[in-house]
């Protein structure tokens, strides 16, 4: 049994941003969604519960998901299987990683019980491009047995949902308002738009390269599965990405450790200090009127070392 969940997740103002947001005239607020579970943090909780309580209704018994080899969605999953009594398998990009030292990531999940999988490139990119055909579907019972199957990041139609509930956990959001949230596979993003009020709008900061147009893509299909429509109050930067998925560059983690030096606040970097750095660059650049109020979605803890 997963132990309860603290939510709604804290809000925490910062009186001071930091000279740029402060010369831009921006405020800045932090959705703490990072502290709402030890195992199951952030995002991946208010994405994994629903699809958790979907696939005990269908009586399934083995969850199977797919992954990066620093996907917090992996460790997450391993975690939540292992308080629920799930068995699960996750299929990892990179058949290269089989013969590596496992990383923190990787190590936790297999620690917690997940079978790992490892697939080349091209057979996983193959996979989830076509992971809702019945043909495939097929292909992974025959190799898994029957199993309840969250696609890459846990991104679907119940997982949106399940982030549509942070804009209602923010107090007064209006016109004045941008919620900003990192987007790697764009469940997060699409809960959060369909969830804002009128005039507020929401921001993704791409974590990977070359997701212009895909990214976006996703976000409408899911908010197309999840609410029936697509909402226009979003848009995804690709500009903050770091290089690819994972990377953290000298330049981002030094304004990661200034981040953490001002607000005494450790920060995880593939995800969240991307999103941070984003809004910092934004603010410089003018894009954001005077009187803006940013709130900036923690989506997980900081990196395991």
């Amino acid at each position: 049994m997963l132990s309860p969940a603290v939510l709604p997740s804290p809000v925490a103002e910062l009186p001071d941003p930091g000279p740029v947001l402060a010369s831009a005239g921006v405020a800045l607020r932090l959705k703490r969604d990072d502290l709402i579970h030890a195992t199951v943090p952030g995002n991946k909780w208010r994405k994994l519960t629903p699809n958790l309580r979907a696939a005990a209704d269908l009586g399934h018994t083995r969850l199977l998901t797919f992954g990066g080899a620093w996907s917090h969605h992996i460790a997450a999953v391993a975690a939540a299987a292992a308080a629920t009594g799930f068995a699960c398998t996750g299929v990892i990009r990179g058949d290269e990683l089989a013969r590596a030292p496992r990383n923190p990531v990787l190590a936790a999940a297999e620690a917690a019980g997940m079978e790992l999988v490892f697939a080349d490139r091209a057979t996983y990119r193959a996979t989830l491009r076509a992971l809702d055909k019945p043909e495939t579907r097929a292909r992974l019972e025959e190799r898994f047995g029957r199993c309840y199957v969250l696609p890459e990041g846990g991104s679907n139609a119940l997982a949106a949902r399940g982030a549509a509930e942070i804009p209602r956990e923010l107090p007064g959001l209006g016109p004045r308002d941008v919620v900003c949230v990192p987007v790697g596979t764009g469940g997060t993003l699409a809960g959060i738009a369909a969830g804002l009020p009128p005039g507020a709008t929401a921001l993704g900061v791409a974590v990977l390269r070359g997701g212009e147009g895909y990214l976006e893509g996703e976000v409408t299909r899911l908010q197309r599965a999840a609410f029936g429509r697509a909402f226009a109050n979003w848009r995804v930067a690709h500009t903050h990405h770091g290089g690819g998925y994972g990377r953290v560059p000298p330049e981002l983690a030094a304004f990661t450790e200034e981040f953490e030096r001002r607000h005494d606040l450790p920060i995880e970097r593939r995800y969240v200090a991307k999103a941070l750095h984003c809004l910092s660059d934004l603010a410089a650049a003018g894009a954001f009127p005077r009187g803006t109020r940013l709130t900036a979605v923690i989506t997980g803890p900081p990196d395991a070392t």
